[in-house]
C-alpha cells in the first residue's frame, strides 16, 4: 500500500484540533482505511493539542500510508521535545503522550528547521484498492 501523503495546515487555536481530526478521518475514509480512524483520530488530537498549547505560529499535519503502516506527523515551531509526564488520578490532563505510546506502534520527534516534529505510526491492513 502506497497513497500519496496528504498534508494540512492549522492556525495554533482551539478550534483546529477538531479540523486537523476531520481532515484525518476523511482521509482515511477516501484511503480505505477506515478500521483506522477511531484511533487515529484520537492519537492525531492529542498531538495537535499539545502544539496548539505548547508552540506559536502554524500547526502541520501530515499523514502516508505505505507497507501496511499509517504515519501521522504534526509539526510546529517550538523546538522542545515533548515529554511525556506522570498524572496523578485526579489531574485532567497529562496522559496524551501516554495515550499515544499505548495506542500507537511507534511515535517520536525530530527537531526540524524551524520546530519540530512529532509522529506516530499505526498498523493499517492493505486495502484492495491500493494494494493493485
Amino acid at each position: 500500500m502506497n497513497a500519496a501523503p496528504a498534508s494540512w495546515t492549522f492556525a495554533s487555536r482551539a478550534c483546529s484540533v477538531f479540523k486537523a481530526r476531520q481532515a484525518a478521518r476523511a482521509q482515511l475514509v477516501e484511503w480505505g482505511l477506515h478500521q483506522a480512524c477511531e484511533f487515529a483520530e484520537l492519537l492525531v488530537s492529542e498531538l495537535v493539542t499539545n502544539a496548539v498549547r505548547h508552540a506559536r505560529g502554524i500547526v502541520r499535519l501530515n499523514l502516508s500510508a505505505a507497507d501496511g503502516l499509517l504515519r501521522c506527523e504534526v509539526e510546529d515551531s517550538s523546538p522542545l521535545p515533548p515529554r511525556p509526564r506522570a498524572a496523578a488520578p485526579d489531574d485532567e490532563g497529562s496522559r496524551g503522550l501516554l495515550l499515544v505510546e499505548v495506542f500507537s506502534s511507534g511515535w517520536g520527534s525530530a527537531p526540524t528547521g524551524w520546530g519540530k516534529v512529532v509522529w506516530f505510526e499505526l498498523p493499517v491492513p492493505v486495502p484492495a484498492a491500493l494494494n493493485a
